[in-house]
């Protein structure tokens, strides 16, 4: 089936005779002529009493609804529908057939891959998880992408090229998802992220600093999915340029996806003790605060916000940072905006900062934190996380931070037994 098989012609009579679209509701006036509701309707809203294709005078403004007409559009409708459906089986297969055909030119012309042809491949694997599985199975694919990525890093200067790296980030997302054997794709990009010439990470960073959001957030999971060993996840982080541009993905005023997607990688490239240390000093957790602080901030970025902090806390640089109050955002610190989380969120939101509250109030014994825990209504915060059903990993930690409150708190608390199982905190 061709393209031309494709086009569509609308009957007349199926056409608001205001709007000229195909009719959702066709009524009709006294003077016979039919018109869509919401058209019609808006015509006399307006003021007007005239038929709009007549320009008759209207004895009556009611309208009744035209069922032979709307049946007619419906199955009208529905066929033009089926019709498309086939279209897109057939196109699919010629798809395919063409795709094959780019890939086997980029077989033969590695260094010459163009926009265009990218871009066809890149907008087959978008149209449907079938597709992907496809371009996954297609021999040697995965391993070509990687060549062409590792080659694309040191020679990206024009925009032409960055566009190539773009599409090239977006596919190879797409393909570790679908590949069998991802394993192996990582693999090979690790095996290419050395320094030097052939380099995948300094791609992927070129695409994180200078491509669209889509392709950001692409470039951002890509990493997160070679960051599964110690090893990668030092490769990755200690990158030059690489953590700077994940945080700055995670600015309040970025795209939430965007914003999770930088968060992801984070953690997973915040496992070794060096890489915690240099986040806190590249100003992490002032940034986290403040996205624990922004309302707009959705369920899922404030878990992955929580299990970052939680990372850092493990470190006494990130402690010092969380317990530090920001002079010029009030003095409040970013164990206030950890209070104010808890029970608002999710059950895996308030793990996250009980553990943190925990690490820095009980274990370390953090005066800061505790004066801010009390300063923000954290004790009665903890009583009704106690009263509530939380987790059993929660709950221990919950009771050891009453401990210490009862003993520092001059608050009516500081009596409290943490083995009551009835409280009123009002």
């Amino acid at each position: 089936m061709g393209r031309d098989d494709l086009y569509i012609t609308v009957p007349s009579f199926f056409r608001c005779p205001i709007s000229l679209d195909v009719m959702k509701s066709p009524v009709s006036l006294c003077t016979g002529v039919t018109y869509d509701r919401a058209s019609i309707q808006r015509w006399l809203d307006d003021g007007n009493n005239t038929c709009p294709a007549t320009m008759q005078v209207l004895s009556s403004k009611d309208f009744v609804p035209n069922r032979t007409l709307h049946r007619l559009i419906q199955i009208w409708s529905e066929s033009v529908r089926l019709r498309k459906a086939r279209f897109e089986i057939d196109n699919s297969s010629n798809s395919k057939d063409q795709v094959v055909e780019l890939i086997q030119q980029m077989h033969r012309h590695t260094s010459s891959s163009s926009v265009d042809s990218l871009a066809k491949i890149l907008r087959f694997a978008k149209e449907s998880e079938d597709n992907r599985k496809f371009l996954a199975n297609c021999d040697g694919f995965a391993a070509l992408l990687v060549e062409a990525l590792a080659g694309g890093g040191n020679a990206a200067d024009g925009s032409n090229n960055i566009r190539i790296l773009e599409q090239i980030v977006r596919i190879i997302h797409f393909l570790i998802g679908e590949i069998q054997d991802s394993d192996e794709l990582v693999r090979l990009m690790l095996k290419k992220s050395g320094a030097g010439a052939g380099d995948c990470l300094a791609s992927l960073l070129l695409v994180l600093q200078r491509g669209s959001a889509e392709s950001r957030i692409a470039s951002a999971r890509v990493m997160e999915s070679i960051a599964v060993s110690a090893e990668s996840k030092l490769l990755v982080a200690e990158r030059d340029g690489v953590l700077p541009e994940l945080l700055k993905l995670t600015s309040p005023e970025k795209d939430s996806t965007l914003i999770e997607a930088g968060l992801s990688c984070l953690i997973a490239v915040s496992v070794p003790k060096r890489v915690k240390v240099k986040l806190v000093q590249l100003g992490a957790v002032r940034s986290l605060s403040k996205l624990l602080s922004d309302s707009n901030s959705t369920t899922s970025t404030i878990e992955k916000v929580l299990k970052l902090l939680e990372t850092v806390s493990s470190v006494k640089e990130g402690r010092a940072k969380i317990c530090e109050a920001e002079e010029e955002e009030g003095g409040d610190c970013c164990v206030s905006a950890i209070v104010q989380r808890l029970l608002k969120a999710s059950s895996t939101a308030t793990e996250h900062a009980v553990m943190i509250l925990w690490s820095v109030c009980y274990l370390f014994k953090e005066r800061s934190a505790q004066e801010a825990v009390t300063k923000a209504n954290g004790l009665t915060k903890i009583l009704l996380l106690m009263q509530s059903n939380c987790s059993p990993c929660v709950r221990p930690m919950a009771a050891d931070l009453l401990k210490i409150f009862r003993v520092n708190s001059k608050s009516t608390i500081s009596c409290y037994d943490t083995k009551t199982t009835h409280i009123m905190p009002f």
